[in-house]
């Protein structure tokens, strides 16, 4: 469940600190009633750009093969020995 915080508890760093670093999910700050800010771990923050980055190769590695642009495995991979080596 996601947790979320008026922005007048910003002031209290290290709870804020402890509550990043004890969940593993975003932390909403709302002002005045509305959303405003989120906050996470660094730790947290590197995890989901990862994961960006994981489903962005898989969706464009996807798309490659839908497109009909797909490599014999055993082709390329007999190139890249004949290039560089064992």
């Amino acid at each position: 469940m996601p947790q979320i915080i008026p922005i007048r508890d910003l002031r209290d760093t290290t709870k804020l600190s402890e509550m990043c670093h004890t969940t593993d999910e975003p932390i909403f700050v709302t002002k005045n009633g509305y959303g405003d800010m989120v906050v996470m771990s660094m730790e947290s923050y590197e995890k989901r750009l990862a994961q960006i980055d994981i489903y962005t190769k898989i969706m464009d590695a996807k798309a490659q093969a839908d497109k009909g642009e797909l490599s014999d495995g055993p082709v390329t991979l007999k190139k890249l020995r004949d290039k560089y080596g064992k």
